[in-house]
């Protein structure tokens, strides 16, 4: 676990696991989002979650929503979205991130024919377009 401090993401990944195993009743489906650094946990989190996830590390979890906005996929090497759950997953990024360009995140999807849905004119922290972040983030996990 991260213990509060950096870790890379080593840590932090270790804590979101253990925020569902206490948190969230075995049997029911997770919902999972993240933010920049956020979804790149989130990414790895998943890698550890799905039920075809490789022993040793494997939890086996029913995954029925994931929102990753401004994935860092740049910054870090996020894992691939098992193609499963890609029905399931929100990528949004927005056309003018200069924190985490757009191409990086095209460039991470791509080989995983992995949808991203693109925010024109959208910054890293998607200032004045929060309104619209929220209504597709809420259609993905009504539908």
């Amino acid at each position: 676990a991260s213990e509060g401090g950096w870790d890379e993401g080593r840590g932090e990944v270790d804590d979101l696991l253990a925020v569902v195993g206490a948190a969230a009743p075995a049997g029911e489906a997770l919902a999972l989002a993240g933010f920049s650094f956020g979804a790149f946990v989130v990414a790895q989190a998943v890698a550890r979650l799905h039920p075809g996830a490789e022993p040793p590390h494997a939890l086996a979890r029913e995954i029925a929503h994931l929102v990753l906005a401004g994935i860092a996929v740049t910054r870090f090497d996020a894992a691939p979205i098992p193609a499963d759950l890609h029905e399931r997953t929100l990528v949004v990024h927005g056309e003018l991130d200069e924190t985490v360009p757009l191409a990086g995140v095209l460039d991470w999807a791509r080989p995983q024919s992995l949808p991203v849905t693109v925010l024109p004119g959208g910054e890293h922290f998607f200032h004045g377009q929060l309104p619209l972040l929220k209504t597709l983030v809420e259609r993905h996990v009504r539908d």
